[in-house]
C-alpha cells in the first residue's frame, strides 16, 4: 500500500525514529514512501534530512554491525547469541529486507523526489540530493553488486526494476557527483541551512565532501581499471579540488529516538551487550603498542595485573570455546557499549578526516595525484588519534616506532599501499565498519585478518558480498538469482 508521507517542521525530531534493519524482528523504521517506484512529492527542504537519516540508519546500524564483524574489530559475545550467524558467515535474504528498503524507499527515493522538484532557487538542495545519491549507490553496490538502477525510481514505469552491472552503477555515481558540483556551484541558489543534518548547509563543504567522494570511488575500481581510476582522480585535482576539512557526519542526541543507530539497536535487544572485542584487532593494535586500544575497548580486571587494566579479548567467531570468560567491550567512543547512554550521542561518520587523507595519501602514492603522500598519510594517522583524545605527540611517537607505520621503509608501490590500507584499518575501528570491511576486499588489506572458527563456508572462505533481500526475491521479476557470498564484487580483484 501506498502511503503518503509529508513531514511538517515539529516532526523533524522523529527522523531518526529508523527502526532497526538489523536482526531484531520488526521494529518500525523511517518510512517516507513506502513504493520506491511510485513516490510523492514533498518539500524538499524537509526530505533532505529524511535522505541523511536514511543513509545514517544503513551505514550506522546494519552495515555498522556486519561491517565490524567481518572486518574483525567486534565478534560475538560469548555470554549473548544476536549475531552468531554473521560469525558463521551464513546470510539469509530476509536479513536485508529493511536495510534495502531503507536504501530504496527512503534514501534513494527521497533524494530523487528533491531531484524532481520544479520550485525555483532550490539549487543547493538538488545538488545535495545528487551528492548523497551518489552515495548511498555507492554503498548499495559495495554491499551487494549489481542492483536496480536505470529502471529504479521512475513512478510506475518499471514495476520489477532490472538490475544494472555494478560497473554501470559506478559510472552514474561520478555522473552524479558532477551534477551535483555544477549545482553546488550555482550563485543564487537558496541555502537548506539547519534541515542539512551533515553541514548545515555550507556549500564549500558539501563541494568538499562530493570531491572526496569521488576520490574514493576512483580509488574503489583502481585495481579493476587503473587506467580510468588515474585518469578521473587526474581530472579531478586539475580542477583544484578540496576535500573534507572534519568529518562528514550525522550527529545524534540522547532524545528518545534520535540516538545513534547502533546504540538505539542495542537498546531495542534490551542493552544485550552483543558484540566483544576481537583478537583479531586487539592483538594487532598490541604488536603496534599502539595506545588507541585503551580507547577503542574497555579494560577488564585480571588476576595478573591491577584490576581494570587489561583488554580482554577472544578470537574470532570462538564464543561457544569461551561461554564464561569476560571479554572487553568497545567502548561508548565507537557507540559499542550497550549500557553506557555516552554511546547514544556518537555521530555516524559517512567519510571521516582520516580516511580523506589517506585518501589523497594513496592517490598521490599511485602516482595519480602531485602531493606529499607521506605528510599525507602522517595526517590521516595523527587526525585518527586526536578523534580519540590522544594528542599529535601520541601520534608522532607512535609513527617513528610502530611496524605497521614504516612508510618510508616501503621499497614497492604495493608496499606503501599495504602501510596506507592497513592504517586506514586502524583508524576505522568500530566507527566505519562497513568501509574498512569494503577496503579490505578491494586491497587484501591488512593480511592478519583470519576466517572466523565460527564459519560454515568451508575451509579458507569468507564473505565477500551481502546476498539480496527476500523482498526481492518474492516481488521483482527481475530478480538475478541469489549470488553466494563468496563471490567477488565487480571491482574485487584479490580474492
Amino acid at each position: 500500500m501506498r502511503t503518503n508521507n509529508i513531514f511538517n517542521h515539529k516532526k523533524l525530531m522523529f527522523l531518526f525514529l529508523i527502526g532497526s534493519i538489523g536482526f531484531t524482528g520488526c521494529k518500525k523504521f523511517l518510512d517516507i514512501n513506502q513504493n520506491p517506484n511510485n513516490p510523492d512529492s514533498a518539500d524538499p527542504s524537509l526530505l533532505l534530512p529524511t535522505v541523511q537519516a536514511a543513509d545514517g540508519q544503513i551505514v550506522g546500524n546494519a552495515f555498522q554491525v556486519l561491517g565490524n564483524i567481518y572486518a574483525e574489530y567486534w565478534t560475538q559475545s560469548p555470554s549473548a547469541s544476536q549475531y552468531k550467524v554473521v560469525e558463521q558467515y551464513v546470510q539469509a535474504n530476509s536479513y536485508y529486507d529493511r536495510v534495502w528498503n531503507t536504501i530504496y524507499r527512503n534514501a534513494l527515493v527521497n533524494a530523487q523526489l528533491i531531484i524532481n522538484n520544479k520550485g525555483a532557487g532550490l539549487e543547493y538542495t538538488k545538488g545535495m540530493a545528487y551528492v548523497l545519491k551518489a552515495y548511498t549507490y555507492q554503498v548499495a553496490t559495495d554491499a551487494f553488486g549489481d542492483i536496480p538502477l536505470t529502471q529504479a525510481l521512475q513512478g510506475n514505469a518499471y514495476g520489477s526494476p532490472k538490475y544494472d552491472t555494478q560497473q554501470a552503477v559506478y559510472d552514474s555515481v561520478f555522473n552524479y557527483i558532477d551534477k551535483g558540483i555544477a549545482l553546488l556551484n550555482t550563485k543564487t541558489s537558496v541555502s537548506p541551512g539547519n534541515q542539512d543534518l551533515i553541514f548545515k548547509g555550507d556549500v564549500s563543504k558539501w563541494i568538499a565532501f562530493a570531491n572526496t567522494l569521488k576520490l574514493r570511488a576512483y580509488l574503489r575500481i583502481s585495481y579493476k581499471d587503473a587506467a580510468k581510476a588515474k585518469a578521473g582522480i587526474a581530472a579531478l585535482y586539475q580542477t583544484n579540488p578540496t576535500f573534507v576539512a572534519q568529518d562528514a557526519a550525522i550527529q545524534y542526541s540522547t532524545v528518545g529516538g534520535n540516538e545513534n543507530p547502533f546504540y538505539n539497536e542495542m537498546v531495542g535487544l534490551g542493552k544485550t551487550q552483543n558484540v566483544v572485542a576481537s583478537g583479531t584487532a586487539v592483538l594487532a593494535l598490541k604488536s603496534n603498542n599502539d595506545p588507541r586500544l585503551r580507547k577503542l575497548y574497555n579494560k577488564v580486571p585480571s588476576d595478573n595485573t591491577p584490576a581494570g587494566d587489561t583488554i580482554a579479548y577472544i578470537l574470532q567467531g570462538t564464543y561457544q570455546q569461551n561461554p564464561t570468560k569476560k571479554v572487553s567491550f568497545p567502548t561508548p567512543l565507537v557507540a559499542g557499549d550497550a549500557n553506557d547512554p555516552a554511546s547514544a550521542t556518537v555521530p555516524v561518520k559517512l567519510i571521516s578526516l582520516s580516511e580523506s587523507y589517506f585518501l589523497q595519501a594513496e592517490a598521490v602514492a599511485r602516482g595519480f595525484a602531485v602531493g606529499d603522500a607521506t605528510a599525507l598519510f602522517k595526517s590521516g594517522v595523527t587526525t585518527s588519534f586526536t578523534a580519540t583524545g590522544l594528542t599529535a605527540a601520541d601520534a608522532n611517537t607512535y609513527l617513528a616506532s610502530a611496524p605497521d607505520a614504516n612508510i618510508a621503509g616501503a621499497v614497492s608501490l604495493e608496499d606503501k599501499i599495504k602501510i596506507i590500507i592497513t592504517q586506514k584499518y586502524y583508524a576505522m575501528n568500530g566507527l566505519q565498519g562497513f568501509e574498512a570491511w569494503t577496503e579490505y576486499r578491494r586491497t587484501g588489506y591488512p593480511t592478519f585478518l583470519v576466517v572466523s572458527k565460527a564459519s560454515l563456508l568451508g575451509a579458507g572462505l569468507m564473505p565477500q558480498r551481502f546476498i539480496y533481500p527476500n523482498s526481492e526475491v518474492t516481488t521483482n521479476l527481475s530478480y538475478p538469482g541469489t549470488v553466494p557470498v563468496t563471490t567477488p564484487l565487480w571491482w574485487d580483484t584479490t580474492n
